[in-house]
């Protein structure tokens, strides 16, 4: 396979006259991108789902979903190579999907008319495992966009190869006006690397990324070579309009990406527009959004069904030891206001049991202000439990006092005692609270089983809410999505 048959080109031209000092505020002026470049690739996780379906089922990329998120890796293209990916030009990026034909960066992908179905199963996360270890070390602790669709994080010169060599070429700007075009080259053919992986890896072509470093702002052999020219004011005003790019662009005598004459303009109406865009993105944001709801409320179902046991939602059993006298949890804090009028009315009940490892002996169990606790166990040797799932989560409080036997003293608000398992049954007031588990004979050296659950009576009301709301939202952003899709079809 050669450079020149790759579905994905990548162009760029290295401005001869950068600024010195430019550079070092380009991460502030690229926040604008940075930020709706977050929302874009939101909108390119979700579509490239309904693209592996439409693949999956039909073996064809659906090419408005494709156009979309080309323009998607094109914007971020353009804005790696403006700031930290390339630092090779001080011209702003365009806020457009569209390409610009006098930007210095550029990138195309050529649209597949068939598509493996198979391959579509194990390409993005199998067979790309070899490139995404290289693209790796190029970008930076794995920080590579198609390795990571879910994190929404676009940026890949991350302290890889790259974000080194493109930190040697400032730092030599800075000093000599010049960029260096050996390094330029390199990180350049460094870039071209990732987003062939990127379009290998986000299912829009089945050629496998060549193992080859192909350096150089051209790609050889016929790569695309954009000229400016003038575009109508009407069309630079809007953000994603089907500007006149391609009918704009010349393509080098011989290339085989091209006939060397203009491309057709888009139907009068199709394409992605800005509100397209728009409302391709906030659809994504509310089925992304749906599906946090429709998971909680699902959880909630499963927990309601699976671990309520006699009336209570339950926590599985957890052993905790100590050498000390006491075991004792971290403060529990209920705010008045969140838990009277809420928080009380979810829980409902709690109820606690402790049993101790050796049954004939005689446990305390007990619920107390986290104040008097304190003061009841100042200067004993204890430990705090910070994690109550089980764990290292523990901190030992060293001490000589004894303390009284625990059933002798005062404080408690609710207390059991005796062999076996103790149960508390408690509806927990607002406050701060500490629970308490010890020898009932104020001994030394502890080691109990323990579990804790509550009644909850709104749960099935919760869950239910969560899934309806959820169901709604994913409608409304199915909506969202599927009307622009189909416009710009």
């Amino acid at each position: 396979m050669s450079a020149v048959t790759y579905p994905v080109r990548v162009d760029a031209s290295l401005d001869r006259h950068l600024s010195r000092w430019l550079w070092l505020v380009k991460w502030v002026l690229a926040i604008p991108h940075y930020i709706i470049l977050s929302f874009l690739w939101m909108a390119f996780v979700v579509l490239s789902a309904v693209a592996f379906f439409a693949i999956l089922f039909t073996g064809r990329y659906p090419q408005s979903i494709f156009e979309f998120n080309v323009g998607v890796l094109r914007w971020t293209w353009r804005v790696q190579y403006y700031a930290y990916g390339a630092l090779g030009t001080d011209r702003y990026p365009p806020f457009t999907l569209e390409d610009v034909p006098d930007y210095p960066a550029h990138l195309e992908i050529d649209y597949p008319e068939r598509l493996s179905r198979g391959l579509v199963l194990v390409k993005w996360w199998l067979l790309a495992i070899p490139q995404y270890i290289i693209v790796g070390l190029f970008a930076g602790g794995g920080t590579f966009a198609a390795w990571r669709l879910g994190s929404g994080n676009f940026h890949w010169a991350g302290g890889g190869l790259i974000g080194i060599l493109v930190l040697v070429a400032a730092i030599i700007l800075a000093f000599t006006g010049r960029y260096p075009d050996a390094i330029f080259d390199f990180v350049l053919g460094m870039n071209r690397w990732v987003l062939r992986v990127a379009a290998y890896a986000g299912l829009m072509t089945d050629k496998y990324p060549p193992f080859r470093l192909d350096v150089g702002g051209h790609e050889t052999g016929g790569t695309l070579i954009f000229q400016a020219a003038p575009v109508p004011s009407a069309v630079t005003d809007a953000v994603g309009s089907q500007a006149a790019v391609a009918g704009s662009a010349a393509v080098l005598p011989g290339s085989q990406y091209g006939t060397g004459g203009p491309a057709p303009r888009p139907p009068a109406g199709r394409g992605w527009t800005a509100g397209r865009v728009v409302s391709a993105v906030i659809g994504s944001v509310l089925v992304l959004a749906s599906v946090g709801l429709l998971s909680g409320g699902a959880g909630l179902v499963w927990a309601g069904s699976t671990h309520r046991v006699n009336g209570y939602v339950t926590s599985g059993s957890a052993t905790y030891s100590t050498g000390g006298y006491a075991l004792a949890t971290d403060t529990v804090q209920l705010p008045a206001g969140v838990w009277d009028w809420f928080g009380k009315g979810l829980v409902g009940n709690v109820r606690i049991r402790v049993t101790s490892s050796d049954p004939a002996k005689p446990v305390f169990i007990g619920i107390a202000p986290a104040s008097d606790v304190s003061s009841y166990l100042s200067g004993v040797r204890y430990t705090t439990l910070t994690n109550l799932g089980g764990g290292n989560g523990q901190i030992s409080h060293q001490g000589s006092a004894v303390p009284a036997p625990p059933a002798s003293s005062t404080i408690w608000t609710l207390h059991a005692t005796g062999p076996g398992t103790q149960t508390l049954v408690w509806t927990a007031p607002a406050g701060d609270w500490v629970i308490v588990a010890m020898n009932a004979n104020a001994s030394p050296g502890l080691t109990v089983s323990a579990d804790a659950g509550a009644s909850m009576p709104g749960l099935g009301w919760i869950a239910g809410g969560l899934l309806a709301g959820g169901l709604l939202i994913l409608v409304g952003g199915i909506l969202l999505i599927a009307i622009p899709i189909r416009r710009a079809s």
